[in-house]
């Protein structure tokens, strides 16, 4: 079996998660995904590190890139003639900063704990055009997912067995951030929250159109993981001197799964999943107990499928555009 697992960075959920397929299943090819080839090469070489034995490959792709996405799309379909398993999982969150005011008013209020579970009106993001004329977080954490997705269809839909797309959502993907009529947030400071609620309506829509054809598609949440991107909000030394305090939280809060490992638990569990038999509307969690006992818990999510078909037909839209900006790249 062929696994794609687009991973950002040598580190993180994306690394733990390979590694943790590997456990699973020593037989699997992967096929990892990086932004650039030092950083396939080391996050290779960490997997070998632990699994001499493991047959992994790579490409190179810049999901923020059109013209990156569709010169992949091209290299995989030359490569192979399916995937079983798709990870989603590349992401960014620019600039990002804490609202300390609304996390005193939170404490003051007794929402605090909410607050530091989903990040809702404590994070905020500063979001720029790419060289697409894209906004960045919207494009790098979906719709180039999206377009790879599209791209791959041939690889994807077979009625021989199912194939699966598991994205990486969060518990910060809220309806309040997303607008249809803003879908990209160019006008918001909460990009991040935008695009993977943009994440659960996408997923939604096509498990509708593409469940027949044999491939599914679910959403995840890996919880509150000290990774690279978790480091950028407050700076290294303070998150040093929170530590201790967050290991007590997660007595409370069993989202704070804190290491990568306990993070790709939701991811793990999926791949032994038979998918016709999960629900499409709901998100599967990572969680991890106090005593650091980690499981998966599955919570509905909040969509509304009226305006997720609506979404679908406007990343249509930005598809078509986009194909015929770059039609040189296509067969």
């Amino acid at each position: 079996r062929v696994v794609s697992d687009t991973v950002r960075l040598c580190s993180g959920v994306g690394l733990a998660l390979c590694r943790r397929l590997l456990e699973e299943d020593g037989r699997i090819h992967l096929c990892i995904a990086c932004r650039n080839t030092q950083k396939n090469e080391d996050t290779r070489d960490l997997i070998l590190a632990s699994h001499p034995a493991a047959q992994v490959s790579t490409v190179e792709v810049d999901l923020g890139n059109m013209a990156s996405v569709l010169r992949v799309a091209r290299e995989l379909r030359c490569r192979f003639q399916r995937l079983d398993f798709v990870y989603l999982n590349a992401g960014i969150m620019p600039n990002p900063h804490v609202n300390f005011k609304a996390l005193w008013h939170g404490l003051l209020t007794g929402k605090v704990l909410h607050m530091l579970t989903t990040a809702e009106g404590i994070m905020t993001q500063t979001d720029r055009l790419n060289g697409d004329g894209l906004q960045e977080v919207f494009t790098t954490n979906l719709f180039g997912h999206f377009m790879l997705v599209r791209q791959l269809e041939p690889l994807l839909c077979s009625n021989e067995k199912p194939v699966r797309l598991i994205w990486t959502s969060s518990s910060n993907a809220r309806e309040s951030a997303f607008s249809l009529s803003d879908f990209q947030h160019a006008k918001g400071q909460e990009s991040y929250s935008s695009s993977k609620y943009a994440t659960d309506l996408t997923s939604v829509v096509l498990n509708r159109k593409f469940n027949k054809q044999g491939l599914y598609s679910s959403v995840v949440c890996p919880g509150l993981v000290m990774s690279n991107m978790t480091y950028r909000i407050l700076p290294v030394f303070l998150w040093k001197l929170l530590m201790p305090i967050m290991w007590l939280i997660r007595f409370f809060a069993k989202t704070y799964t804190l290491t990568p490992y306990n993070g790709a638990e939701a991811h793990v569990w999926l791949f032994k999943q038979k998918p016709e038999y999960l629900d499409p509307l709901v998100k599967y969690h990572s969680c991890t107990s106090g005593l650091g006992k980690s499981y998966v818990e599955p919570r509905k999510m909040e969509v509304d499928e009226e305006i997720a078909e609506k979404f679908y037909q406007k990343l249509l839209e930005l598809e078509k555009q986009t194909l015929e900006r770059y039609s040189d790249l296509l067969d």
